[in-house]
C-alpha cells in the first residue's frame, strides 16, 4: 500500500502527464520539419523543373513563324529558295555553270540521309568535281523530336549555315562529317562542343568554330532553319507519294528522284540515263 498522500499522487501525475505534452510536442515538431522539408525539396525540384521547361520555350520562342524571305540573318551563299550550292571546287556558294542540278533536302538526325550519303556520297563528289552537277543543300529540321529536347537537327543545321557563311570551304566537309559522325535518333546527338570540333576538323578557323561551341551559329540561324523547313514541309510539290515531305529529298533538274537508294543510280540519271528505278526510299 502506498505511504503517498494524495497530493503527493496528484504531482506525480501531472508531471507524467506534463512529460507526455513535452514528448508529444517534440515529436510534433519533428513531424512538421520533415513534412515542411520534403515540401521544400518538391517546391524546389517543380521550381527547376518549371525553369528547365521555360528556358527550353524560351529558346523555341526565339523564333517567329514568319516566311523565310522575311528572315533577317541569311547566309551570305545561300540560294533566294535556301539551299547551299556546291560546285567543282567542293566550296559553298558555287556552281557548275550549265550542268544540271541536285537539290538535297536533309535532317541530320535522319538515319534514311545517312544512307543516301553513305550509297551516293562518292557518285556526289564525282558529279561534283567533273563539273556534271551542282548540288545544292538545303539543312531542315524536321526531327528535332527525337533528340531528346536538345533540338539537334536545328543546331546541326545551324551549324552548317554558319559555315556557309563564315568559312565557306568547310561547308562540304562537314556535311559529309556530321553525317559519318551521326548519332542515333531518340538520343541527345552530338553538342555544341562536338559539332564544332568536326568543324574544326575539316577546316574551320577556330574562332568561327567557335562561334559553333558558344551557341552563335544556332542563335543566328535558327530562325533561318526554322522558316525554311516550315516552306519546304508545307510545299506539295516536294510531297512524297505519301502525301507528305519527308528527308531525304532528291530533285534533279526539279524532278523527284526516288531511286537514290539503288547504288549508281543518281550518277546514271543526273548523266542521262533513263533507265532509273522506281522503287520508293523510306524517308525520315
Amino acid at each position: 500500500m502506498s505511504n503517498k498522500n494524495k497530493a503527493q499522487l496528484r504531482e506525480e501525475a501531472r508531471l507524467e502527464a506534463l512529460a507526455r505534452q513535452q514528448k508529444q510536442a517534440q515529436r510534433d515538431r519533428r513531424n512538421r520539419f520533415l513534412v515542411f522539408g520534403g515540401l521544400g525539396v518538391a517546391i524546389i525540384a517543380l521550381v527547376a523543373v518549371a525553369a528547365f521547361i521555360l528556358i527550353n520555350e524560351g529558346a523555341k520562342k526565339n523564333v517567329e513563324d514568319i516566311p523565310l524571305a522575311e528572315v533577317s540573318d541569311v547566309p551570305s551563299t545561300a540560294t533566294e529558295s535556301g539551299g547551299i550550292p556546291v560546285g567543282s571546287d567542293l566550296v559553298a556558294g558555287t556552281e557548275n555553270e550549265g550542268a544540271p542540278v541536285v537539290d538535297e533536302y536533309l535532317d541530320y538526325m535522319c538515319p534514311a540521309c545517312g544512307q543516301f550519303t553513305q550509297t551516293n556520297g562518292a557518285d556526289v563528289e564525282a558529279l561534283l568535281t567533273s563539273g556534271d552537277a551542282t548540288v545544292v543543300y538545303y539543312p531542315v529540321s524536321i526531327l528535332d523530336r527525337s533528340s531528346r529536347g536538345s533540338d539537334y537537327s536545328t543546331r546541326a543545321a545551324a551549324a552548317a549555315y554558319w559555315l556557309a557563311d563564315q568559312a565557306p570551304e568547310a561547308f562540304y566537309e562537314f556535311n559529309k562529317a556530321v553525317f559519318a559522325n551521326q548519332p542515333e535518333q531518340n538520343t541527345t546527338g552530338l553538342d555544341d562542343d562536338e559539332l564544332a570540333e568536326l568543324a574544326e576538323s575539316v577546316g574551320a578557323p577556330a574562332d568561327v568554330a567557335g562561334g559553333i561551341a558558344d551557341g552563335t551559329a544556332r542563335a543566328t540561324y535558327g530562325q533561318y532553319v526554322y522558316s525554311l523547313s516550315n516552306e519546304v514541309t508545307a510545299d506539295e510539290s516536294l510531297f512524297n507519294a505519301n502525301g507528305s515531305f519527308g528527308t531525304p529529298t532528291v530533285l534533279i533538274d526539279g524532278q523527284r528522284f526516288e531511286a537514290w537508294g539503288e547504288p549508281g543510280a543518281l550518277l546514271a540519271a543526273v548523266q542521262g540515263d533513263e533507265a532509273v528505278l522506281e522503287e520508293e526510299p523510306a524517308e525520315g
